[in-house]
């Protein structure tokens, strides 16, 4: 029986957590940009305009139909052949965030339909424009309401960004990788790899439960009743 080598784990943490650090800025540039494209993804696949909501529609279906790596190199080389060659980190980023907002589009357009459009209708017969209606309506508790399903894109967008080491990020899957071919000790670096973003994953999903806790759509203000009616 082969047992883990924890004392190597132990050595090199410092430089996994190097990796980690890059792994979660990666992350953080990636959900930003993936939620505010989701947004504009959501609001394509609702809109009345045939040709913003066919685009929208066909980005959705090739992200979502074409594995991530394949998506990684495509940005990477694939632009290079049109004369604009991204740093790999950039390249990195630009990927996570076009897949990311593919799956979070469809996470808000989910929750945008899932308000009672009565709300709507009652928001214009106010006076208030359709634009402010969203904003200021129909948005807020659709936010609200998609924070679980967005959480879970979140972390499953973290444990992705390994795969950028694909094209020479040295985050943590590559560092631990070069580690392992040095030491020939694979094994205990993939159980060092798991441990890093089991910490990372565990912490995340126990702020997004907080925040869900805090900003869930049983709020304070649904509970008793002066809130708009669902």
């Amino acid at each position: 029986m082969r047992f883990i080598n924890f004392e190597l784990i132990f050595q090199t943490l410092p430089k996994l957590l190097d990796g980690a650090k890059l792994s979660l800025l990666i992350s953080l540039f990636s959900v930003v940009l993936g939620v505010s494209l989701g947004i504009i993804v959501a609001t394509g696949r609702l809109s009345k305009f045939w040709t913003f909501k066919a685009f929208a529609s066909a980005y959705v279906a090739f992200i979502r139909g074409t594995p991530m790596i394949v998506q990684i190199f495509l940005v990477y080389f694939g632009l290079a052949e049109f004369g604009l060659t991204l740093p790999a980190f950039a390249s990195g980023i630009v990927a996570l965030s076009l897949n990311s907002g593919a799956y979070m589009g469809e996470v808000f357009r989910g929750g945008i339909q899932s308000i009672d459009i009565g709300q709507t209708q009652a928001g214009l017969s106010l006076g208030l424009s359709p634009f402010q209606v969203f904003t200021h309506i129909v948005f807020p508790q659709a936010f609200r309401r998609v924070i679980p399903s967005m959480g879970n894109e979140m972390v499953t967008l973290t444990k992705d960004s390994s795969l950028v080491n694909f094209i020479g990020i040295a985050e943590l899957t590559y560092r631990a990788t070069l580690i392992a071919s040095r030491t020939y000790e694979y094994y205990a670096m993939y159980i060092g790899i798991a441990i890093v973003y089991f910490a990372i994953t565990f912490t995340l999903s126990q702020l997004l439960s907080w925040l869900e806790r805090r900003m869930g759509p049983y709020d304070s203000v649904s509970q008793s009743g002066k809130g708009l009616r669902r």
